[in-house]
């Protein structure tokens, strides 16, 4: 047999084809991954934890400074137009500060127990216009009788409204609920607890440039920057850069209003910027103890009841989701169904009080206080147990309370515009317990958070005091204008009431 040369010839293996390249994922690419975590690992002083007493009354003092601003802000919207003069406006601010501070103990020592604020609602604004409206064309003898008949109006509608909440939370609605409340519906609810404030930020800052931009820039720079210069610098300014900046801007407006930078500008500009606008000082007593019914007996309406009812519900939506933030802010776990229905119950319960004392809006968690938690790291809660002391001690002792309510309200817009940034990030930080490649998921946050900041733009009311929903009924009109009206960012531009507006976004 001839063999061929062939015979022993072996075909050579074939190559493997390479391995795929692995890609990696977007976020490698620019710097190392993060796993999802419940609790922030950055926090100084969680709930339970607490920094020493002299910080602590600093710490407590700022939270107090942070939720002045909302209140003067309120007061000097509402107060002219109802026919209030500056010692009116005072005695408002002072039953404000004191029913804040009672609020915000109760909600600390028997509510969620969390670290927030219960400060005044802009809520509850759009409601009290419908009232000073519905009150114009009446005849009363005096600018002063004007007011008072007013003030016992809301205190009446306050009183009646305020059982709508009783009954969600104490009834366990409220609870039932919380139940959808999945991390999917807590990125739009508190993203927009944030974003829906705006109004309350840079275009009030605008009212007067010259102050409340030197604010902004001095808070970032202090608060992210100076404290890496030092460590003896570095607690200080984390934690108490707020008050320094606010001390150093202060006495800069303080020092161009003594120079007679203000003598020839704009009414509105002198509004804005002097720390003399609004006369509080002159006309706030050395001591006044708010007590019931201050400005005469309730005045019960229906038609004024209805839109307060409203408002109720759209502060308890606000406060469920600034819970939600400030349980994040404070190292807690997320406030269950239980926990939410007890504090919604007593924030009715705190609304009541607030129309027997006679407050001019009902209250709300307070979104830039949660926001101050994130900025100093501080979610201890016997720091804003503290600052209800502050609260309650200048709504008593006038003549110091309006000392600070002259800080001009640019400089605390300027401040807004960090806290409500932390508070809208904090809703977006739950976006990590989502399927972010679930295609529902993305349209359920895209479409909630676009609707939420866009609806409101036609919901804005106008200077007579109405909103758009207008048709025969006028307890429907107000139920209906104050479901959309989430929040309502004030721009108080002048004490007088004569360009006063108020803006609500949801």
């Amino acid at each position: 047999m001839v063999e061929t040369a062939n015979h022993n010839h072996q075909t050579p293996p074939s190559q493997a084809a390479p391995p795929p390249a692995v890609v990696p994922p977007l976020g490698a690419a620019r710097g190392p991954l993060f796993p999802p975590a419940e609790q922030l690992l950055q926090l100084h002083y969680c709930i339970h934890s607490n920094p020493s007493w002299v910080q602590t009354a600093f710490l407590g003092f700022q939270h107090y400074i942070v939720m002045l601003g909302t209140t003067v802000m309120i007061a000097s919207m509402l107060v002219p137009r109802m026919g209030g003069g500056p010692g009116d406006k005072a005695r408002v601010i002072q039953a404000l500060l004191f029913m804040s501070g009672v609020n915000t103990l109760l909600q600390t020592w028997f509510g969620t127990r969390l670290p927030t604020v219960m400060g005044p609602s802009f809520a509850y604004v759009i409601s009290v216009l419908a009232i000073i409206n519905d009150l114009s064309d009446s005849d009363f003898q005096s600018e002063h009788e004007r007011f008072t008949h007013t003030m016992r109006a809301i205190q009446g509608s306050l009183i009646v409204s305020s059982f709508v909440n009783i009954i969600l939370g104490y009834g366990n609605a409220w609870r039932n609920l919380t139940r959808f409340m999945s991390p999917v519906v807590l990125v739009p609810a508190v993203c927009v607890v944030g974003l829906g404030l705006f109004a309350r930020g840079f275009p009030q800052l605008g009212n007067c440039v010259e102050i409340g931009l030197p604010m902004l820039i001095l808070l970032v720079i202090s608060q992210q920057y100076l404290q890496h210069i030092h460590p003896v610098a570095r607690p200080m300014l984390e934690r108490f850069a707020l008050l320094v900046c606010i001390g150093f801007v202060w006495a800069f407006a303080a020092i161009l209003t003594v120079a007679g930078a203000y003598n020839n500008v704009r009414e509105q500009t002198k509004l804005s910027c002097r720390t003399d606008r609004s006369f509080l000082m002159s006309s706030a007593p050395w001591i006044k103890i708010p007590y019931p019914f201050q400005w005469g007996t309730p005045i019960f309406r229906a038609s004024h009841v209805f839109g307060m009812m409203g408002a109720a519900l759209v502060s308890s939506a606000e406060s469920t989701g600034t819970f939600y933030a400030a349980a994040r802010l404070a190292g807690a776990t997320s406030p269950p169904g239980h926990v939410l229905t007890r504090s919604i119950g007593l924030q009715g319960i705190g609304q009541l009080l607030e129309g027997i004392f006679g407050a001019a809006v009902g209250s709300t968690a307070s979104v830039e206080n949660v926001g101050l938690l994130g900025l100093t790291r501080v979610g201890s809660r016997r720091v804003v147990q503290i600052s209800t002391a502050f609260m309650i001690f200048f709504s008593i002792f006038g003549k110091f309370g309006a000392f600070f309510a002259s800080i001009p309200l640019p400089i605390f817009a300027a401040i807004y515009c960090i806290l409500y940034g932390i508070v809208a990030a904090i809703g977006i930080s739950f976006v990590q317990f989502t399927n972010n490649n679930s295609m529902r998921n993305i349209y359920v946050l895209g479409v909630s958070l676009f609707l939420g900041i866009s609806i409101p733009n036609i919901m804005n009311t106008d200077v007579a005091g109405h909103g758009p929903v207008r048709t025969n009924g006028g307890w429907f009109n107000d139920i209906l204008n104050t479901l959309f009206f989430t929040y309502c960012g004030a721009d108080s531009r002048d004490d007088s009431g004569q360009h006063a507006r108020s803006q609500a976004h949801c």
